[in-house]
């Protein structure tokens, strides 16, 4: 059964870098209605590290949840942009995994940049949405995490390593990869 994106893309205007994932989890897995929304995924800790030094800045952990409009007002503040690589899947288990997404509606991610004139780079956090703007590029040069590629005059894509524990990174890897990123987009 094909699933459409449950989400509409978050693109301040002055945004300088877009983070593309590849689609959200099922729903029973969300803790908020927006992106990187399971409790137990760390973006959000991620960039509450990087900008105010504290982990838990965008986490209620009494209700254990992300401030949402704490993370959307500080986003449209800094010009960060979110949406995801796909517009339609077919997910093959029920689980957020990406090896189990078929993607049947791409995203035209173009479209999504001629709406924020000043972005000039992408962040994708994962092989399957790295995979999938390269493709999108027809760029042979797939980063590896913590590596970055021109995919056309002014754009450039980072290749951060995944916000899931599944991964096994060191917090404090992921975020000093984060921290790199957004230092070479903001200055």
């Amino acid at each position: 059964m094909v699933e459409y994106h449950p989400l509409k893309p978050f693109l301040p205007a002055n945004a300088k870098v877009l983070f593309l994932g590849s689609f959200p989890p099922p729903k029973k897995r969300w803790c908020m209605d927006f992106f990187y929304p399971n409790f137990i995924n760390d973006h959000w800790r991620i960039e509450g590290q990087i900008w105010f030094g504290d982990k838990n800045h965008f986490v209620d952990t009494e209700r254990k949840c992300f401030k949402m409009n704490e993370i959307m007002v500080f986003l449209n503040e800094k010009g960060i942009a979110f949406f995801d690589t796909a517009t339609a899947v077919n997910r093959l288990k029920d689980n957020a995994s990406d090896a189990f997404l078929e993607i049947v509606e791409h995203t035209d991610i173009e479209a999504l940049l001629k709406q924020m004139p000043q972005c000039h780079a992408i962040a994708t956090t994962g092989e399957k949405a790295t995979t999938e703007v390269c493709a999108y590029y027809k760029t042979d040069s797939v980063p590896s995490p913590n590596n970055q590629v021109t995919l056309r005059e002014g754009l450039t894509l980072y290749r951060l390593p995944s916000s899931s524990r599944a991964y096994p990174l060191a917090f404090d890897k992921k975020v000093e990869a984060y921290r790199r990123m957004f230092e070479a987009v903001f200055t």
